[in-house]
């Protein structure tokens, strides 16, 4: 018999939030003339518009999970280019560099992968990835070593909030997940280099933003995206800001963006973990309920994906097992972690959870008759 795998577990594409725009449709919708912003030069060197700056901080205002008192925006394309922008800029100049002196990008598993692909693939003789934080036998920077750690805070695959684990190192946060949709927020964060995506604000790819508290670090970002893309096109900054001003216009109140996403993930998340747990075969990663201030309440979890873990002994690749069950999945290895661990995504359309969910119910239920 055929077996048609179910793709949409794989991707992190945060489709669940369609339903939100189509309700908006009419109040986001963008409409430019031709001769409207023809230039390429947004705010002098800085590559943004002062209004889409001015609502971004108004963002952060609103959902109290940044400060951006006293710091810098760097406005990217997406994820790839603005993570190497921070770990170019944080890495040693060209005038002062020697070999002795060359960054060690780190980072702790489970971990997002791109960070290794990335550094590996510019392969620049400022920095090197270094692997992980557990292979290090030296976790304090005094050692005379040049640490670049990325912290991913809630983490992808787990969802777990992070911190640092190398002393006196330099630190990117990438806390591309740090919204109500899928955490609880208990204090603004307040980190010298921040990294947030709309993507995963409203679900729409393309844009990615950094709060820097340095200049020297901010200028050289912005010098990267100069020699990498001059920016970012006028085009996707208008549509960013009308999506901004729909979103901010309805914070606190019916129809908020973020009251939706955290209700549709969380039962997602219930429903999920429910199933999960009369299983003997698999696990999930424990998520605690957290006080959240924006929502002025302690909240439950609605994580963006479900790790999950083959608990049987001889299944050590969780993906192979998942997929025998007609379910594609990401490999713990590509987070840097062992094959038994597999990510669920959770944020897809309606029908593709509805879709996971039955066959994971179906291969559960089979567990359970077999097991008599």
């Amino acid at each position: 018999m055929l077996r048609i795998a179910l793709e949409c577990a794989h991707s992190g594409d945060p489709l669940f939030l369609e339903p939100y725009w189509r309700r908006n449709a009419a109040g986001s919708a963008v409409l430019v003339a031709g001769w409207h912003r023809m230039s390429n030069q947004a705010n002098g060197d800085n590559f943004i518009s002062l209004e889409l700056e001015r609502h971004l901080r108004l963002l952060h205002y609103a959902v109290g999970n940044a400060i951006t008192r006293d710091r810098f925006i760097v406005f990217g394309t997406g994820s790839t280019q603005l993570v190497n922008a921070a770990v170019h800029a944080l890495s040693p100049d060209d005038v002062n560099f020697n070999e002795s002196s060359t960054a060690l990008v780190v980072a702790t598993a489970p971990v997002y992968g791109l960070y290794k692909q990335q550094t590996k693939l510019f392969d620049s003789r400022e920095n090197l990835w270094d692997g992980l934080t557990s292979n290090l036998k030296n976790l304090n920077a005094s050692s005379g070593a040049n640490f670049i750690e990325f912290v991913t805070s809630p983490n992808n695959p787990d969802g777990q909030l992070k911190q640092p684990v190398i002393g006196g190192s330099s630190v990117i946060y990438d806390h591309a997940y740090y919204w109500p949709h899928y955490t609880a927020i208990p204090n603004p964060a307040d980190e010298d280099i921040m990294l947030f995506t709309f993507s995963k604000v409203s679900g729409h790819a393309g844009s990615r933003w950094a709060l820097v508290k340095d200049r020297k670090v901010y200028k050289k970002m912005v010098q990267y995206l100069f020699l990498n893309t001059m920016g970012v096109s006028r085009d996707t900054q208008l549509r960013i800001l009308k999506l901004l001003k729909v979103i901010l216009a309805q914070v606190g109140r019916e129809g908020d963006i973020f009251k939706f996403s955290y209700e549709t993930l969380n039962k997602r998340w219930t429903k999920l973990s429910n199933v999960i747990s009369s299983s003997s075969r698999f696990s999930l990663q424990k998520l605690s309920p957290q006080y959240c201030i924006y929502f002025h309440k302690i909240r439950d979890p609605s994580p963006a994906y479900a790790w999950v873990k083959c608990e049987k002994m001889e299944e050590t690749d969780c993906e192979a097992v998942l997929r025998e069950a007609g379910i594609i999945s990401r490999t713990g290895e590509a987070f840097e972690a062992e094959s038994r661990y597999t990510r669920l995504s959770l944020i897809k359309t309606k029908d593709d959870f509805d879709q996971l969910l039955s066959k994971i119910e179906a291969f559960v239920s089979n567990e359970r008759v077999s097991s008599m």
